[in-house]
């Protein structure tokens, strides 16, 4: 079964649930409807987590064996010195890979030191208790992120010397990027930054927007990757968004924070006040950022859910009425998230800027 939420995955599942062509994976047609939905789980499971290799999709052979279609990736491990290998050296999870004289297998979607038979020992509450060593792999999330970064400096490394070569007019595709740079400017930035101080907070807005709208973008092709789906990001994400506007705040954005009242009231007045009032500033600081995560995290996340949801319907079905019900609706969602991936791109970066525009308000002291 296919691991990417891709319109023509949907097309091409389809095709393949209707027909019931032997040998595929979730297509079985000796499995039973228990055994059908269990391996359906576990395929949009592992589509949502991150992975050592890119999988497109799988199937069975005539002999039973699980073929894998797609590409490895370098682990990186520090284990007592430095261990490079390939990650092809796992076979999906299924291997374990031998370094030098020691071994390692994966488990749960983590590596683990073991023996050359693969033994992992769990706890009571079935947590491994093998040793782990340090982790540096670059993972599929992690090749994504350096291929769109890659692209970003290509793109906008082009965009400039467009501007430069034509006397301030982009050529080619910079002008479809540039109404979305001005848009981002002068609709985003400026009004809930201010005129005074939008310029240095421009960079940062503008490689947010892009980033998160190429990577969700990027989720919904066949490499089906889910990398804004991962709480990790939008959290590192967040981070940033709440490092600078707590950084670059200016002492009207404090004095709010710890003086909510100003100096409308005596002091013996307010003490009851702030009692309440600062705790609640103070947790403000933290509430920001958060939902920043989770908000981007959540609709991702349950995007790709939807769609391996609605894909897996047509192995269930295998019918006229019901995969051709599925299709439609999974088609229908996969043109949804396109317009979700731009949306959710954008939300991060209004709300990052409206964040931005408390930490630089400046007020008149008299």
């Amino acid at each position: 079964m296919p691991s990417a939420t891709h319109p023509f995955y949907a097309v091409l599942c389809y095709t393949i649930a209707l027909f019931s062509v032997p040998g595929l994976g979730v297509a079985k047609e000796n499995a039973t409807s228990s055994d059908l939905k269990t391996e359906i789980k576990e395929y949009i499971g592992h589509h949502l987590q991150d992975a050592y290799d890119f999988s497109l999709f799988s199937y069975t052979n005539a002999s039973g064996e699980h073929v894998y279609i797609g590409f490895p990736l370098p682990v990186i491990l520090w284990d007592n010195g430095l261990k490079v290998f390939s990650s092809s050296q796992f076979l999906h999870g299924e291997s374990v890979a031998q370094v030098g004289t020691n071994y390692y297998a994966i488990d749960h979607g983590k590596i683990y030191k073991t023996n050359a038979e693969g033994v992992i020992e769990y706890d009571e509450e079935h947590h491994a208790l093998n040793e782990a060593p340090l982790d540096f792999s670059i993972t599929k999330g992690v090749a994504s992120m350096l291929l769109i970064a890659g692209l970003m400096f290509w793109l906008f490394r082009k965009l400039g010397q467009s501007y430069v070569a034509n006397g301030g007019v982009p050529a080619g595709i910079g002008r479809f990027f540039e109404p979305i740079v001005l848009y981002i400017r002068d609709d985003i930035a400026r009004p809930n930054i201010g005129e005074k101080k939008y310029g240095k907070y421009m960079s940062f807005l503008l490689t947010v927007f892009f980033f998160i709208w190429f990577l969700n973008l990027l989720g919904l092709t066949p490499l089906g990757v889910n990398v804004t789906g991962n709480i990790a990001i939008t959290f590192g994400l967040a981070l940033l968004t709440f490092l600078i506007t707590n950084l670059t705040g200016t002492k009207d954005y404090w004095l709010h924070i710890f003086d909510p009242l100003g100096g409308s009231m005596k002091w013996y007045a307010k003490v009851p006040l702030y009692i309440i009032l600062i705790p609640i500033e103070v947790l403000g600081i933290f509430i920001k950022p958060f939902s920043l995560l989770i908000r981007l995290y959540a609709n991702m996340q349950a995007g790709h859910i939807v769609l391996m949801s609605l894909i897996g319907l047509m192995f269930i079905f295998k019918s006229w009425l019901g995969s051709p019900l599925s299709f439609g609706l999974a088609f229908a969602i996969s043109l949804i998230e396109l317009l979700v991936a731009l949306l959710q791109a954008y939300i991060f970066t209004m709300l990052s800027a409206l964040y931005f525009g408390f930490a630089a308000e400046e007020h008149e002291h008299h």
